[in-house]
């Protein structure tokens, strides 16, 4: 499977953006897209994800009521619409995909969504500065 991330850009503080994720390639229908974020100096850190037959989106805490994660199946695309963004949101944004997620699988703990992703996109980099 192959991802691309775009949307990425300088915005003010307290401003939107949304991120798109491109999906191309055989996904299964128990599959999970996730975002991640690394900003400079820190580890990479879960985002958000959502499954494909689930509108659920799961979220890092910092992000709740901030960050929704949606998906358009028809367009192979999942979007990470975030608003009133801070300058802690500053880093590069990744997706990711997973092909099963079941009952069984490790979840990373901050985020709800499964622990390990199978294949990553190339990032796109959010600025959040005035």
């Amino acid at each position: 499977v192959q991802l691309q991330a775009s949307g990425g850009g300088l915005v003010q503080p307290g401003g939107s953006l949304r991120l798109s994720c491109a999906v191309s390639g055989h996904t299964f229908d128990d599959s999970a897209i996730g975002w991640f974020r690394q900003a400079p100096g820190k580890e990479r850190e879960g985002v958000s994800c959502i499954n494909y037959n689930d509108d659920r989106g799961h979220y890092l805490d910092s992000v709740k009521g901030r960050f929704t994660v949606s998906r358009d199946n028809a367009k192979n695309t999942v979007y990470l619409q975030m608003n009133n963004l801070d300058p802690e949101d500053t880093a590069v944004y990744y997706c990711a995909y997973v092909d099963h997620w079941e009952v069984d699988t490790i979840v990373d703990v901050t985020t709800g969504c499964p622990y390990v992703f199978d294949d990553w996109g190339r990032g796109t980099q959010v600025t959040v500065s005035s």
